[in-house]
C-alpha cells in the first residue's frame, strides 16, 4: 500500500468552517491517490514525538466496558502543561459541549490528536505546532468528574483505540502501521505489526 504523506504547512485557511466547528470531521482530499494507505510508527518519529503528558498515569481506558469511550484519559495534576504529540497545525480550540476547552491537531497523514478538559487552551484554530510544544493545561471543563486529559487519536473523523499507537505506561510510540482504508464518508484504522 502506498503512504500518502499529508502536506505539514497547512494554515487556517485550508480549513472549512464545518473542520473549525466539529471534533469529528472528515480530512478533504485524504483519500484522492487512492483507497487505502499505511502510516507507520517510523514515519511519525521522523516528524518529532513527544508524549502529552508525561509522568501521567491512565485513569480511564478506550471504550471501557463497551460504554463507547472514544479515548483514554490520562491524570497527572491540575493545570500540569498538555504538549503536542506530533508537528502539525491547530484545527480547533474553543469550548465545546462535553469535551470542555478542547483542541484537535492535524498532523501529516491525516491524524489527528484530541486534548479536551483544558483548564486553558494555549493555541489557537490556524496556529502551527512542533512536537512537545505546550498547548494547553490539564482541567477539569466540560463532562470531566477530576482534572485529567481526555486524549484521542482520529483519522478522517473516526476514533480508533490510541494503545494501537502509543504505549501508555511507557511514554512512547508502539512499533506498528496502522492500515487506514476509505469507508463511505469515513475509515477504518486496523493495526499491522511492523515486519
Amino acid at each position: 500500500m502506498a503512504l500518502v504523506m499529508m502536506p505539514t504547512a497547512l494554515n487556517a485557511q485550508a480549513f472549512s468552517e464545518s473542520e473549525l466547528s466539529y471534533v469529528n470531521t472528515a480530512t478533504p482530499g485524504l483519500f484522492k491517490n487512492g483507497n487505502s494507505f499505511n502510516i507507520c510508527s517510523d514515519d511519525l518519529l521522523k516528524m518529532g514525538f513527544c508524549f502529552p503528558i508525561p509522568g501521567c498515569k491512565l485513569i480511564s481506558d478506550w471504550n471501557r466496558d463497551n460504554t463507547g469511550h472514544s479515548g483514554v484519559d490520562i491524570k497527572t495534576f491540575a493545570n500540569d502543561t498538555v504538549r503536542s504529540a506530533f508537528d502539525g497545525v491547530v484545527r480547533l480550540s474553543r469550548n465545546y459541549g462535553g469535551y470542555g476547552n478542547v483542541i484537535v491537531v492535524r498532523h501529516p497523514f491525516g491524524l489527528e490528536t484530541v486534548y479536551s478538559h483544558n483548564s486553558k487552551n494555549l493555541v489557537e484554530s490556524g496556529d502551527q505546532v512542533k512536537a512537545g510544544q505546550p498547548i494547553a493545561l490539564e482541567g477539569r471543563t466540560g463532562r470531566a468528574t477530576t482534572e485529567h486529559v481526555h486524549f484521542e487519536t482520529r483519522i478522517n473523523g473516526v476514533a480508533f483505540n490510541p494503545h494501537w499507537l502509543f504505549d501508555i505506561e511507557n511514554h512512547t510510540l508502539q512499533p506498528v502501521c496502522l492500515e487506514v482504508k476509505k469507508t463511505g464518508d469515513g475509515a477504518s484504522v486496523q493495526v499491522k505489526t511492523k515486519n
